[in-house]
């Protein structure tokens, strides 16, 4: 049921603007592929808010490259694949972990001041990583030292225009080739973008859970657009949830970095039971799905809703050097990170898959890109490693940039295409009430642990809100919710479709993993529905 485009149009009456690189989306992966591919070409760069609204802005944990001596990139492409459960792609593992160091340093070039001790670049550890090869900037405010230094590089270059507050509602394709995109202005008015080349780095989907990490944006935008548009999407059903987010009455779902425990916190239940060690030899650094399956295992076993990170044995001068954010805003509800036991909980934080892509950011869809989270690299695999999703961003990026300047100029004009179907007057229920009611379907349905029974009740519950599809959309507020109910049924069909737990999917009816049978990934192309690909890449 879900159509080519959102809204009816006819592009010959749309006034038309021309470029020649489109950038949708203002986070790491965004600004930086629009501040390269200035250098040699004309960039509009387009962010539904302010630009530096981002998933971004909130990472704090860090960058994983390999830096200091003792470590290798070989060392970081085991940990990687490792982590992804059997579904990485080990060429893309090996273009991060190689290319990574330098894509560190064209950051450090752009401005971003990464935290030193005794002169050398900081690093710290994270689940998962066999050595300490994250760097972080100011203690635990990575993402928007990042977005900041990035953001005043744009101001410098005459060839990149920034649109805030501009939505994109849709993609424009012919014959499976991307023109551009179709926006609306703030004021309302809808222009047809055309550009050579078209990257999305629109970010996440953890908006489709009503406990998140994520900003108010991350609404799969990017792989809802995409879907329509005609591109292959691969691996929805791998979310990851961060194991620990703050949960204290009136805070929202604030992330407690991973580094925290990297820096030698621990968690404890609500007896307050150190308990990892049940669960797993590397304890508190545990991947990340393990963890979190831990957590929520120990509040059933419980009656509770929360567990503790308690990391008041460290020196609390340290503990407030290294986390200055974390730290003041868990004092701003009362709490002493240094001091007091930090109660939290799982929240939904990233999305492995997204949007097919080769080595280059290059989609099924002949001139447009992914890059970032909307992305599906075959970095990521079944579970993300702690830290690697600045890398490839900025990696990726690098080798997008690369490829868009090989194509040839578009020879197609594309204002003879309109799309017109017959759609009905909006129907009553408020777009906030459906999104809700979206989320608590993800939570309870198709979150950390998951069955057929739930997965297919929470499908049909989902699926008696296709009707969207078929009324007039005039809003912003009525286009993501309809991007969001594309994405969740893309996961929820995924998720009852594979009948394994892997990484970042856990099925209670299913609960090994198999890779006699599931060592594959599953696909979804809007014309085709399902489809399934091996990998025999690892």
């Amino acid at each position: 049921m879900i159509p080519q485009y959102l809204v009816d149009f006819e592009l010959a009456k749309l006034p038309v603007v021309d470029t020649e690189v489109i950038v949708i989306g203002s986070g790491i992966a965004g600004l930086f592929t629009a501040i390269k591919a200035s250098e040699k070409s004309r960039v509009i760069l387009i962010t539904k808010k302010a630009l530096l609204e981002s998933n971004t802005r909130y990472a704090q944990g860090g960058i994983a490259a390999v830096i200091s001596e003792d470590d290798s990139p070989a060392s970081h492409r085991e940990d990687t694949l490792l982590a992804g459960a059997g579904l990485c792609s080990r060429e893309a593992v090996s273009i991060l972990a190689n290319e990574g160091p330098d894509a560190v340093k064209e950051l450090m070039a752009l401005g971003t001041a990464f935290d030193v001790e005794n002169g050398q670049l900081a690093l710290t550890k994270e689940g998962a990583h066999s050595h300490r090869r994250i760097l972080h900037a100011g203690g635990d405010a990575t993402g928007y030292e990042v977005v900041r230094a990035l953001s005043e590089q744009t101001a410098v270059h005459p060839n990149l225009e920034i649109w805030d507050n501009h939505y994109v509602i849709d993609l424009i394709t012919e014959n499976n080739e991307c023109l551009g995109a179709l926006v609306q202005r703030p004021g309302g008015e809808r222009i047809f973008l055309r550009g050579n080349a078209t990257i999305l780095c629109s970010g996440g989907a953890g908006q489709l859970y009503r406990y998140t990490t994520n900003p108010e944006v991350a609404t799969g935008d990017g792989v809802a657009m995409a879907y329509r548009a005609g591109a292959v999407i691969r691996d929805m059903e791998f979310i990851q949830f961060h194991p620990t987010a703050l949960c204290y009455p009136g805070a929202p779902r604030f992330l407690i970095s991973e580094a925290v425990r990297g820096e030698g916190a621990v968690l404890r239940n609500i007896k307050g039971e150190r308990f990892m060690s049940k669960y797993h030899e590397l304890l508190e650094l545990a991947p990340r799905d393990i963890v979190a399956r831990a957590i929520v295992s120990e509040m059933e076993a419980a009656g509770a809703n929360i567990v503790y990170l308690d990391i008041t044995h460290e020196d609390p001068e340290t503990v407030k050097r290294r986390f200055p954010t974390i730290y003041e805003t868990c004092i701003g509800y009362g709490l002493d990170l240094t001091a007091d036991w930090i109660p939290v909980a799982p929240a939904a934080h990233y999305m492995m898959g997204g949007v097919r892509t080769g080595h280059h950011g290059e989609t099924s869809v002949y001139r447009l890109f992914a890059c970032g989270e909307v992305s599906s690299t075959g970095v990521h695999g079944a579970n993300r490693l702690a830290s690697n999703s600045l890398s490839e961003a900025v990696v990726f990026g690098r080798r997008i940039i690369g490829r868009i300047r090989e194509l040839p100029p578009l020879d197609k004009t594309g204002e003879g295409i309109a799309y017109g179907v017959q759609r009905q007057a909006a129907d009553a229920p408020s777009i906030a009430e459906r999104r809700l009611e979206l989320q608590k379907v993800m939570v309870r349905r198709a979150g950390l642990r998951r069955t057929a029974a739930g997965l297919a009740q929470g499908l049909a519950q989902l699926q008696r809100q296709e009707t969207i599809f078929t009324q007039a959309l005039d809003t912003r507020e009525q286009w993501e919710y309809a991007n969001m109910l594309t994405c969740a049924l893309l996961v929820t069909r995924s998720a009852l479709a594979r009948e394994e737990s892997r990484g970042g999917h856990y099925r209670e009816d299913f609960p090994e993993r198999s890779d006699g049978k599931w060592r594959k990934h599953l696909l979804w192309q809007r014309e085709k529905g399902m489809l399934e690909e091996a990998n025999d890449d690892v």
